[in-house]
């Protein structure tokens, strides 16, 4: 995982106030979505765990510079939100953890071996998570969860696995 080191451009928009996306963003003749993982207890418990749809852009790179500029809204003291890039039939192309005017993108996964491993890795990370929960430490395992779900990030649909590695490297 890097963060993506890019000049930063200045903004006609206050801290914290959500960007506005060009008025096209909701078309849906657009393939990539740009998504907020909603991973709040409440939405896991109403049923709302689908990612909440930000903005579609035509491209990968629009939609990885649609990212950059959501970063560019979060408040400093915020916790990282995981953003995810899906394709038309919603498979996850890229995601990454956008903080204070950066997006730290999850390389991903090189094989179904991998893939494999990285799965049964966030599967222990949440079962830590659980029993630091259970001795009382809500911080650690808030951060466990993060560290689990940002290996889950690197899931990437086989289809789009070179390609996402390909723009990583180009945006690099």
């Amino acid at each position: 995982m890097f963060d993506l080191t890019l000049p930063i451009q200045p903004t006609a928009y206050a801290r914290g106030v959500p960007p506005h996306f060009p008025t096209g963003d909701a078309d849906p003749s657009h393939p990539f979505a740009l998504t907020l993982s909603r991973r709040a207890p409440t939405d896991l418990l109403s049923g709302r765990t689908a990612p909440l749809v930000l903005a579609r852009f035509a491209t990968l790179a629009e939609a990885m510079l649609g990212a950059i500029d959501h970063a560019e809204g979060i408040a400093p003291d915020a916790s990282p939100q995981l953003l995810a890039i899906l394709d038309r039939d919603a498979r996850l192309v890229l995601a990454g953890a956008a903080s204070d005017y950066a997006v730290a993108w999850c390389h991903p996964v090189t094989s179904a071996a991998e893939a494999r491993g990285v799965v049964t890795e966030a599967s222990q990370l949440r079962a830590q998570a659980g029993r630091a929960n259970d001795w009382g430490e809500p911080d650690l395992a808030r951060r466990l969860r993060h560290r689990a779900d940002l290996l889950d990030a690197r899931l990437v649909d086989p289809l789009w696995r070179a390609f996402a590695a390909r723009a990583l490297q180009v945006a690099a």
